[in-house]
């Protein structure tokens, strides 16, 4: 209808003007006509208000039959891990790792691979995978032999009712890792605060053994920062490698150290300072790894004698039995008890110098032996004038006294070798770099 107006309305300005006004009035009213006869067609359908309506009320019950099955088939999986313990039977075991399976623990008692693996072994790390039955359906386990590059991985597995189990040897992988610190009570609780490892720490007191005393010489506030590597068997850490770097700010003063495996030295690795000179130094500062200082170089009130005198060494309180070691390289002086020292060992080392180690339980070293630098001389005790048990140690120069921590700063340290100086000084240039990232990684402080 509407093409035909527009073609209409067309035609009509194609004819003179005369007829225009005539020609548009026949096409209102043919518009008008048209209209009201598409009125009419829409007016021809029902009243909806007149229509019927029918209501119509069913029940549903889903059909939830499939869902059911499907969710009663579904075998939910549980996970856990835990290291094994000295303790364990394995019974006790599963118990811990949350398995209930007598066919999983009457194998591991009966397979002679498995209950030499994990029975009566402590540290070995352990994870299960368990049915929503609290069923075994795997085992694994991986443990590393001593200072061994690789791990060893068992695993157990329960398929049908059936256990197999499987024993692999492969590499461990190294990953580097960052932390740092703030000395508020004593190194270990700073290293338990920055969650260091203590074989970490330890190292890292070895390190500096020769520039500090980590008994009596730390101080509130001292700083440190590590880099050190960590050994992964599958990703999952299995124990702490090597610290590759270290930096330590005692009493105002900075130590920085790296590992070097200098190529033209047939020691290989050691540590140095960052520019280029060797940590090991003639003289340990300490004769203890860890100790409690209960005196230092001073006069002091002597607790049996009642009066004021020169204590001319240091005093570290530790357990009896606790090892003690030699500073430094030298011959076996004097392997005896001594009066008021009690059991007492004297060292002899080059230059006139010699050291003491007094109040021992037990010599473990005789007279005339040659010592390394390290090695045990004997176990603190309270023997001699001792009100507890501890160590007594002097350093003598000449038979005079002398402060043991200044002899050790003073002593004489070897450089990097000439042919290795290039490799050594780039090598350090990173070093430098990764602790100052290491200082920033989790900075931590003891309370």
């Amino acid at each position: 209808m509407l093409l035909f107006l527009h073609s209409l309305v067309k035609a009509i300005y194609n004819l003179p003007r005369t007829y225009h006004k005539r020609w548009l009035a026949g096409v209102a009213i043919l518009a008008l006509v048209g209209a009201g006869t598409a009125t009419a067609l829409v007016s021809l359908g029902p009243d909806a208000s007149q229509l019927s309506v029918k209501l119509i009320i069913e029940d549903v019950i889903p059909s939830i039959g499939n869902q059911t099955q499907a969710l009663e088939q579904t075998q939910l999986r549980l996970y856990r891990s835990d290291t094994t313990r000295s303790s364990d039977s394995a019974s006790s075991l599963l118990a811990r790792l949350g398995i209930s399976d007598p066919k999983a623990e009457a194998f591991l008692r009966s397979h002679a691979v498995a209950r030499q693996a994990l029975l009566g072994r402590a540290g070995r790390w352990v994870s299960v995978e368990a049915d929503n039955h609290q069923r075994l359906v795997k085992l694994t386990a991986k443990w590393t032999q001593d200072e061994s590059s690789q791990f060893q991985k068992l695993v157990i597995t329960q398929d049908s009712g059936a256990l197999s189990i499987t024993l692999n040897t492969a590499p461990l992988t190294a990953s580097i890792r960052m932390a740092s610190g703030t000395i508020q009570s004593s190194l270990f609780a700073a290293t338990d605060d920055a969650r260091i490892p203590d074989s970490v720490a330890i190292q890292l007191a070895d390190v500096f053994s020769g520039d500090i005393d980590f008994h009596r010489a730390l101080r509130k506030g001292d700083r440190f920062s590590v880099v050190y590597e960590t050994l992964e068997a599958d990703g999952e850490p299995v124990r702490s490698g090597r610290v590759l770097s270290a930096e330590f700010v005692n009493n105002g003063k900075l130590f920085q150290a790296m590992w070097f495996e200098d190529p033209n030295n047939a020691r290989k690795g050691a540590y140095y300072n960052l520019d280029g000179l060797s940590l090991r130094r003639a003289y340990l500062a300490s004769p203890l790894a860890f100790s409690r200082v209960t005196s230092g170089f001073k006069m002091r009130f002597h607790p049996i004698l009642q009066t004021w005198r020169a204590h001319l060494g240091v005093d570290y309180a530790a357990p009896t039995g606790t090892p003690v070691r030699s500073v430094g390289d030298g011959v076996v002086e004097t392997a005896a008890s001594l009066n008021g020292l009690g059991n007492v060992v004297i060292i002899s080392h080059r230059s006139g110098h010699s050291t003491v180690y007094a109040h021992l339980s037990k010599i473990q070293v005789k007279k005339g032996q040659r010592i390394a630098q390290g090695q045990t001389v004997g176990l603190i005790g309270a023997t001699g004038w001792a009100t507890g048990p501890h160590l007594h140690f002097e350093f003598r120069i000449n038979g005079q006294h002398k402060d043991p921590q200044l002899i050790a700063r003073q002593s004489e340290a070897d450089p990097v070798l000439a042919a290795s100086k290039p490799e050594f000084m780039r090598l350090a240039q990173s070093v430098r770099q990764q602790l100052v990232q290491a200082s920033t990684v989790q900075m931590t402080s003891t309370q």
